[in-house]
């Protein structure tokens, strides 16, 4: 660094690099204060914007839960569109795509699956989930086909017994009955280390259905039961008619 020999010529240095970067200096600083602070109301936002969705959605469970099935579709409908950025929107529309399958508009469940599918998160639960649930739409909305395609294409995760369920029952619909059959015995192979996921009863239901070999011995009472996609989600049982649980 340069020595001065006198402090006037200190001082004559210091107001000519203040003349040529002074004012770069101040907007810089106050870009980085305005940063900063835009960042901390963010994300404050962002944790204002996640409990009042939560509320929400917890009002709309219990409304389902009483049997308000029109006021929880409304509930779910403004979830959608006022937090849509949360994983509690992507909970929201599966609910609406099983109130759709039950009131038989396929058409509408398919919509509000693939509503999901945009959103949510890749390889996340609720991803599976979603692609498991349309699979099963698509199914009973006559296109086996396709439901077979994304059964065999999607990353399962979790829900491995599950999809194989699912793709046993498909291939059924197919008339390919020793491919359903190979399905449904890695379905009971996968469910029975993983407690809960299936309906065992009904899985060695159909497994005997299709072979005259009684399957392999499982204790049912301990493997029977549903599984949650996350916190308050819909079930993913796949063991009943195809479409939505």
């Amino acid at each position: 660094m340069e020595q001065y020999r006198t402090e006037e010529e200190q001082v004559e240095a210091l107001k000519k690099w203040w003349e040529e970067n002074g004012r770069s200096t101040i907007v810089a600083v106050i870009v980085a204060l305005g940063l900063g602070f835009g960042w901390q109301g963010w994300q404050k936002y962002q944790e204002g914007e996640g409990e009042s969705a939560s509320m929400s959605y917890q009002n709309m469970v219990q409304m389902l839960s009483t049997g308000e099935a029109e006021s929880a579709r409304a509930l779910a409908e403004e979830i959608k569109l006022e937090y849509s950025r949360t994983t509690y929107a992507q909970f929201a529309a599966l609910h609406l795509a099983r109130l759709a399958v039950t009131d038989g508009d396929l058409a509408t469940a398919e919509a509000e699956l693939r509503w999901v599918l945009g959103r949510a998160d890749k390889g996340s639960d609720t991803m599976q989930l979603a692609q498991l649930r349309l699979a099963r739409v698509l199914a009973a909305a006559g296109d086996p086909q396709q439901a077979l395609t994304i059964l065999q294409s999607a990353d399962p995760g979790s829900y491995a017994a599950a999809y194989q369920v699912a793709t046993g029952d498909v291939l059924l619909m197919l008339e390919r009955d020793d491919e359903a059959r190979a399905a449904y015995d890695s379905a009971l192979s996968l469910a029975s280390r993983a407690e809960g996921q299936v309906n065992m009863a009904v899985l060695q239901q159909k497994l005997q259905s299709l072979s005259q070999v009684p399957p392999r011995e499982i204790d049912i009472a301990a493997s029977a039961g549903e599984s949650e996609a996350a916190p308050e989600a819909p079930s993913a049982d796949a063991d009943t008619v195809p479409g939505e649980e």
